[in-house]
């Protein structure tokens, strides 16, 4: 049996499958490297039921991981779910190159992730071709979850949010200054407490301020990940992850102001990833 796994840095996406049709979707926190060592890895997918029960029927896994850019980084990963899939030959990888596989289809165009941080590649059919982003949510990630949930915040905080959303925060989040001074400065996975936010964005979608303030965020990841591959506007230019796929809307105003063409918009990568990797081992036995 194989295990595909897309990992973001709030929510991994898991699907056991065989050439049989077999078909077993799982769901954990997400996994990523620069924020989690090898037990707290192991400790959270342990909680995870239908990873324990499957884990040594697991022949070959196939992880792409937010984080997973560096060998010095993906070895964590790899040693935890070495400990966890005893069976597995298991490949660690970057969501870019899961992003490009799931998103390009098997086709020439840019890949670009934007769910709770960003990121871009280029994928000529076979290889990726990163941008000069992952640098993670304090330095870059700009139009994703995270970098959203930052502008919303700091806008509570400073007042300058539209009364009825600022009413929604104060009176229904009960959000407190303290509370999120905590949450920043002194726990753990602060990109991911910024991305939470995305759900006030959801319910106020057609709030001024909220299209402002996307349309902002899409035209800078526009400006640094996109426009750096030099020939973007004559490949299809696709997108991976949530805020790209329900801000599609607005994404496609970004397009039209840059120029270029979008392809594929999915918010399940997993999906793309499981058909190649199924159909690649196809290829393998057929040629044995």
């Amino acid at each position: 049996m194989i295990l595909v796994a897309d990992s973001g840095s709030t929510k991994c996406d898991w699907m056991f499958c065989d050439a049989n049709g077999f078909r077993l979707e799982t769901h954990s926190m997400g996994i990523n490297p620069m924020y989690h060592n090898e037990d707290f890895i192991v400790n959270e997918l342990s909680k995870v039921k239908d990873l324990t029960d499957n884990a040594s029927k697991t022949l070959k896994l196939y992880f792409y991981g937010a984080g997973c850019s560096h060998p010095e980084r993906n070895i964590i990963v790899f040693r935890a779910l070495t400990r966890m899939f005893k069976n597995a030959n298991i490949i660690v990888n970057h969501d870019m190159n899961g992003a490009a596989l799931a998103a390009c289809l098997g086709k020439e165009g840019v890949a670009c992730i934007l769910g709770t941080g960003s990121n871009s590649c280029y994928f000529d059919g076979e290889n990726v071709i990163p941008s000069l982003g992952g640098i993670g949510f304090r330095l870059g990630d700009e139009g994703s979850g995270a970098y959203f949930g930052k502008k919303l915040v700091v806008a509570y905080m400073y007042e300058r949010l539209p009364q009825n959303m600022f009413n929604y925060m104060k009176n229904e989040l009960k959000l407190e200054k303290e509370t999120i001074i905590e949450n920043v400065y002194s726990k753990p996975f602060e990109n991911t407490y910024m991305a939470s936010f995305m759900k006030v964005y959801s319910i106020f979608k057609d709030e001024e301020w909220v299209k402002k303030t996307v349309l902002a965020g899409f035209t800078e990841f526009a400006d640094y990940h996109i426009t750096y591959f030099k020939n973007y506007k004559e490949v299809p230019v696709n997108f991976v992850g949530s805020v790209s796929y329900y801000f599609k809307d607005i994404m496609e105003v970004v397009a039209k102001n840059f120029g270029f063409t979008i392809g594929n918009v999915t918010n399940k990568p997993i999906i793309g990833l499981v058909k190649y990797h199924l159909e690649t081992e196809k290829l393998i036995l057929n040629s044995k």
